[in-house]
């Protein structure tokens, strides 16, 4: 929604870069207007080229709050606490954007807020990522209060050139050529009550959330998808990992897949497919890291799967890119 505004304020007329798109200011004037994954990203990247500013996507990102989700902002604002508006939030998150994975997991006292790209999309993730990580930055914020701040920043593309814009923004310890981009900050933020409780407006936006979420069913390989890039990071992309998040057996889960046509096997390749794209895209790990961060025994065994998905070997496609 603030993508004109931002335009504007750098000198560049909205409506220019807009029609190049087929769009108005008009179209951003509401939450549940919608763009579809691909066109969001090359949005973004158009206007970061137009206003020549390659924080583009990080000035959009910080305008965020939850109000911008609509009524999914609404169900996280009258949560009782920080952990249940994360946990409504990344559950139906999907309805705001299917074309990602929203997921937050607790570890040693710590808590990892990811935002993970699942479609392969052909510009503009740098300005996506950026603008997502603030923007959850910012939802945190808008519930824990302005003091809220996290341990670690992590950024799944390359250094940019300027970090001032990053630094004055996060005020915290940056990571670059991450294998995910998430926020990284205590647990005990979880346990913190919501000022904007309201049980009654809680109630009332999760039975909309609930009808919006019933006419819009997910299937099983769609559910497990989404989960897979998460498992991925953690080394934990196993069926027997993947069932029990889902509330299963690992039997279960095989028949239910193989009922839809596929496998946990088929699905595994397609998520270490897109990682491996975004990883190499957008970051300058070597092969051999990104081959570990996916799972792969070896930098041989990644490679010949690289070549399988592309025609061409992991270095070839990064030169050829």
């Amino acid at each position: 929604m603030p993508v004109p505004s931002v335009l504007k304020k750098l000198g560049v007329d909205p409506a220019t870069v807009l029609s190049e798109f087929g769009l108005t200011t008009a179209h951003f004037d509401h939450p549940d207007n919608t763009l579809s994954f691909g066109t969001r990203s090359a949005l973004l990247g158009r206007c970061a080229l137009a206003a020549q500013c390659p924080h583009f996507g990080l000035l959009v990102g910080l305008r965020g709050s939850t109000s911008v989700f609509g009524a999914i902002g609404f169900l996280m604002q009258s949560a009782t606490d920080v952990r249940k508006a994360l946990a409504v939030g990344t559950r139906y998150f999907r309805l705001h954007n299917p074309g990602v994975s929203v997921e937050c997991r607790e570890t040693k006292g710590f808590c990892v807020l990811n935002y993970t790209i699942l479609d392969q999309v052909e510009s503009g993730d740098e300005q996506t990522l950026d603008m997502a990580i603030a923007g959850m930055f910012r939802v945190m914020q808008s519930l824990c209060g302005y003091h809220w701040q996290p341990v670690e920043v992590r950024l799944a593309h390359s250094r940019p050139r300027n970090l001032v814009p990053f630094r004055t923004f996060f005020q915290a310890p940056l990571v670059f050529d991450a294998e995910e981009s998430a926020l990284v900050f205590r647990s005990y933020w979880l346990d913190q009550l919501l000022s904007s409780a309201d049980p009654l407006l809680h109630l009332f936006m999760q039975e909309h959330v609930t009808e919006v979420e019933a006419g819009r069913a997910e299937d099983l390989p769609g559910r497990l998808q989404r989960l897979l890039p998460s498992l991925v990071a953690m080394r934990r992309a196993t069926p027997a990992e993947a069932a029990r998040r889902l509330g299963m057996g690992v039997r279960t889960l095989n028949r239910r897949l193989a009922a839809a046509g596929t496998t946990f096997s088929v699905l595994l390749d397609r998520s270490r497919h897109s990682c491996a794209v975004q990883l190499l895209g957008n970051t300058t790990l070597p092969p051999g890291q990104v081959a570990t961060r996916l799972g792969y025994a070896n930098t041989s065994a990644f490679t010949r799967a690289f070549r399988r998905w592309n025609g061409v070997t992991p270095t070839e496609w990064r030169r050829l890119r």
